[in-house]
């Protein structure tokens, strides 16, 4: 797969170290669980499962004093499959799954059958893809021809299904209502004959 191929070719090439060196690429995981936990799912999906390594760096040697460190390289699952622990569950180290499909509409329902359903994207030259995508994907954000379609801070941040709780999203308008208290005011007048204006009334309703 061409595409495979050419993410291990950039993975290999990146440096793995720590995040005071300025050529570093990737950085260490948050502590030692966090890696072990890494670790304990690619090789359970690897190990028992039946996925395979494009790319394996999940072992780095580094130099003292980093030879202890939580570093976990970029890794490449293939062959993976929705029952597969590395699908089912979000790894939070560089470690990529792949799973593949025959068509535009297999990846739809690939994505909508997914429980979660925070971030999505497609990459492609084609409008019609991209915009039967963008209508039958159900995700809450979506990317087109965008890596990681996180909204600016003007847009909500409109995760959906698994990936939201509660009714408001955080971010953009969303955001300033949830610190918003809302008054209604509904006024009624009514005029005598004293003010120049007998038999004129009127009722309003306004929201601030």
């Amino acid at each position: 797969d061409r595409l495979v191929d050419k993410l291990a070719q950039l993975g290999d090439s990146l440096k793995v170290g720590p995040a005071s060196d300025d050529a570093t690429d990737v950085g260490p995981l948050i502590s030692p669980e966090a890696k072990q936990r890494a670790l304990a799912i690619v090789e359970k999906s690897v190990g028992s499962e039946g996925a395979k390594l494009a790319l394996d760096r999940r072992t780095v040697a580094l130099e003292p004093p980093f030879d202890k460190g939580n570093f976990f390289g970029p890794t490449i699952i293939t062959d993976v499959t929705p029952d597969m622990t590395c699908y089912r569950e979000e790894i939070f180290a560089p470690a990529v799954s792949v799973v593949a499909v025959n068509t535009l509409d297999d990846a739809i329902s690939l994505l909508n059958a997914n429980p979660y359903g925070n971030g999505c994207g497609i990459f492609t030259s084609s409008g019609s893809a991209a915009r039967h995508f963008v209508a039958n994907v159900d995700v809450g954000q979506v990317g087109v021809n965008v890596p990681i379609p996180v909204p600016v801070p003007y847009f909500s941040f409109t995760g959906s299904r698994g990936s939201f709780h509660g009714d408001l999203n955080f971010y953009g308008k969303n955001g300033v209502a949830f610190y918003t208290q809302y008054k209604t005011v509904t006024s009624n007048w009514k005029f005598s004959a004293s003010d120049g204006m007998s038999g004129l009334h009127g009722v309003g309703a306004s929201q601030s």
